[in-house]
């Protein structure tokens, strides 16, 4: 590929325009260094050093030489931007989408999908191997279609009421044209919702709009978030909007909240949930509980949590809506299901009625320290949020020390945490495989088989 910056710039860099945030001070660029770009790192960056120093350049490819500039330096490192790609590596990909570089959401489409899985491998295994852990030799990935896999998206809305991503480099929002990654009715829906709210007051303008539907794009579930209004008012944006989106369940419309607080409720239109197929089970999802969000791998996703175990007792932890615990029904004797979320618990109790299947609503870790007194089941299965089990549960869980764990991750730091943990416990693993749920992006998602070292005889 021939160099050329204006190219480069033009489809890979945020403008240079684009106002810098009132909280946060206009960067210093340095003079551009000519670097040589090594590895890819967690969090979407690669790294270079320059002046003994640890550089981080979002946009580039390991093998690449390149002119950045760098905006942000530390004491230990620094933040650069790609002035000009003077080698380009082989994998690199004009990127399907026009926001790419400008938008926060995505970082990888300017590598093609082998290379895209090929990074991720690299980063699960260097961060497995910082936490003093060996990954075995073969590792499964499960991987699909990259593009339209997204069953949700969230967006803003600018002052005018366009709705959109934020931006890579400051909290702006980015008005939504176009995304490849997510499911076309999803696209279709946020440019609706933006034409509705356009022709609003600009006090009654929502500030985010959540959208999730099922794989087949057949039925939508809208959330809508507003700082004011009245019933009236948004009872009309909802038949509006389903007489343009005619695949919406239900819309909810719930007030601004403070950090750390769950929205209130304002008005309801339709459904609460719909009707989300993973063979060869129907679910129910209501409005804002959490479900995987690759449409594509969530059937591969379960199958490999799920194959292959059976026995008398089955504990599924941060269950969610049932997806594993419905399926280790069909496979345990007896299978208790555990979940705190509000969303989720009514979908759960509904998914796992008529099956020898029990939802229990707590925290894992109250329900753990009750139950560590009780007989220990054959299996748990534990899929955290982004923060990990934490020093408490893995601890609880070692001393239920059940025969078998599977722990699915969305991040392989807290999962090398909490592997040390649970391996200096008596644990082995098993098996390693990398679900790639979220292509184009940096996120992973690693599912570890584990078994307690006194039942492997």
């Amino acid at each position: 590929m021939k160099k050329n910056t204006k190219k480069f710039a033009r489809q890979n860099a945020a403008p240079t325009h684009r106002p810098t945030p009132a909280h946060r001070a206009a960067p210093t660029p340095s003079l551009p260094q000519l670097v040589q770009i090594e590895k890819p790192i967690y969090g979407g960056a690669f790294l270079t050093h320059a002046e003994g120093k640890a550089v981080f350049v979002p946009l580039a490819l390991s093998g690449e030489e390149a002119r950045v500039r760098v905006l942000e330096a530390k004491r230990n490192y620094a933040t650069a931007e790609i002035e000009e790609i003077v080698t380009a590596a082989p994998e690199r990909v004009v990127p399907a989408c026009r926001h790419f570089g400008i938008c926060g959401g995505c970082q990888y489409q300017h590598a093609d999908y082998a290379t895209q899985l090929a990074y991720k491998q690299t980063i699960l295994r260097e961060t497995l191997e910082r936490g003093h852990l060996s990954a075995p030799d073969e590792m499964t990935v499960l991987a699909a279609e990259p593009w339209g896999y997204r069953n949700r998206i969230r967006l803003a809305f600018d002052a005018e009421g366009h709705p959109g991503y934020r931006g890579r480099r400051s909290h702006d929002v980015v008005p939504l044209a176009e995304c490849p990654i997510a499911a076309p009715l999803l696209v279709r829906a946020a440019l609706a919702s933006g034409e509705l709210a356009h022709a609003l007051p600009p006090h009654y303008r929502p500030s985010e709009i959540s959208l999730f539907c099922n794989a087949d794009e057949t039925e939508l579930l809208v959330g809508v978030t507003v700082a004011a209004g009245n019933k009236a008012l948004w009872e009309e944006f909802a038949q509006s909007f389903v007489e343009k989106i005619p695949e919406t369940k239900g819309i909810e419309f719930a007030s601004e909240s403070a950090p750390g607080e769950l929205p209130r409720q304002l008005t309801h239109w339709g459904a609460g949930s719909l009707v989300y197929r993973v063979a060869p089970f129907d679910y129910r999802v209501d409005q804002g509980a959490f479900f995987q969000v690759n449409r594509w791998l969530v059937e591969q996703l379960a199958e490999c949590v799920t194959a292959g175990q059976s026995g008398a007792v089955a504990w599924d932890l941060f269950a969610g809506v049932g997806l594993f615990a419905r399926r280790l029904a069909e496979q345990f004797a007896h299978v208790i299901a555990v979940e705190s979320a509000p969303a989720a618990e009514a979908a759960l109790q509904h998914n796992l009625r008529e099956t020898n299947a029990e939802a229990v609503s707590a925290t894992t870790d109250k329900f753990l320290r009750g139950a560590v007194r009780n007989a220990r089941p054959d299996l748990i299965v534990v899929d955290p949020p982004r923060t990990g089990l934490g020093a408490e549960v893995t601890t609880l869980l070692a001393h239920v020390a059940a025969p078998a764990l599977v722990y699915v991750s969305c991040d392989p730091a807290t999962l090398a945490r909490d592997l040390r943990t649970l391996l200096d416990a008596g644990y082995a693993i098993e098996s390693i495989s990398l679900a790639d749920l979220f292509p184009q992006t940096f996120h992973l998602e690693t599912i570890v088989r584990l078994r307690a070292k006194a039942s492997n005889s």
